[in-house]
């Protein structure tokens, strides 16, 4: 049977350390290979898994530099480098990423910015089909335009939070999904992140099968953000490692 994988790239915020890369992510299917968040440091690690000229498509939650950064070092390795791609990468981000990349390059890089990403902005309820891979984004609560994704691979479901708060946006996302990969930055209770106990909740309301903890933040260990969670959720609960594969079967 074909499956759906996801890999660890990066779970770190707010700033990359050794061995501990910001948030991002390999989809992957027998058709289809997405980038999801190019946190600082999850380039080199997506190296250990794909040739960055052969993914499907990236995709990027929300333009805060702890997701997006490694946009900007992507390009200059499809560009200047023996990994230019064939066909131009489609990039699915929040409204006005190409120009936030752009404002990083100087200009006589710009031009060349086009021959290797191909430019779509998100909004709330997008869809798209790479290959055999379905994603739904949708507007989650962080503050600044940020987004949640569904992803749907015969009949395999990962919903992945992006940053967000608790929100009815989330909660749909996760409704019936095989895995949750959820936030649990904030160690108490905030509108723009979600608490361990947050992401259980939104594990539990939506009856996923396993929560994947991510991008907890400073005040706390991902083991122990894993463990307030679980007391919630009641569920499989999980901290991600860096360069983890999970499949979903």
């Amino acid at each position: 049977m074909s499956t759906l994988s996801l890999t660890v790239l990066g779970a770190g915020t707010p700033y990359p350390r050794p061995d501990n890369a910001c948030s991002g992510y390999l989809l992957r299917t027998e058709q289809s290979a997405v980038w999801v968040d190019a946190g600082p440091g999850s380039l080199a690690n997506l190296q250990r898994h794909v040739s960055p000229d052969q993914l499907s498509a990236i995709w990027i939650s929300h333009l805060h530099a702890d997701h997006f950064a490694d946009l900007a070092s992507a390009y200059y390795a499809l560009a200047f480098s023996e990994l230019r791609p064939r066909h131009r990468i489609p990039v699915y981000a929040p409204i006005g990423w190409g120009g936030r990349l752009e404002a990083f390059l100087t200009n006589s890089q710009v031009a060349a910015m086009s021959a290797v990403f191909e430019e779509h902005e998100l909004h709330d309820g997008h869809q798209v089909e790479i290959a055999d891979l379905r994603l739904t984004s949708r507007a989650v609560h962080h503050g600044i335009p940020a987004f949640g994704l569904r992803a749907e691979h015969n009949g395999r479901v990962l919903a992945y939070s992006g940053d967000t708060g608790p929100c009815a946006a989330l909660d749909e996302l996760a409704s019936g999904a095989d895995v949750l990969l959820c936030e649990a930055d904030a160690d108490e209770e905030t509108e723009v992140h979600c608490t361990p106990e947050d992401a259980g909740e939104a594990a539990r309301k939506a009856g996923v099968k396993q929560l994947l903890i991510t991008h907890v933040g400073p005040a706390m260990t991902p083991e122990f953000a894993a463990g307030r969670a679980a007391k919630v959720f009641g569920g499989r609960t999980v901290a991600v490692a860096e360069n983890e594969i999970h499949e979903l079967r």
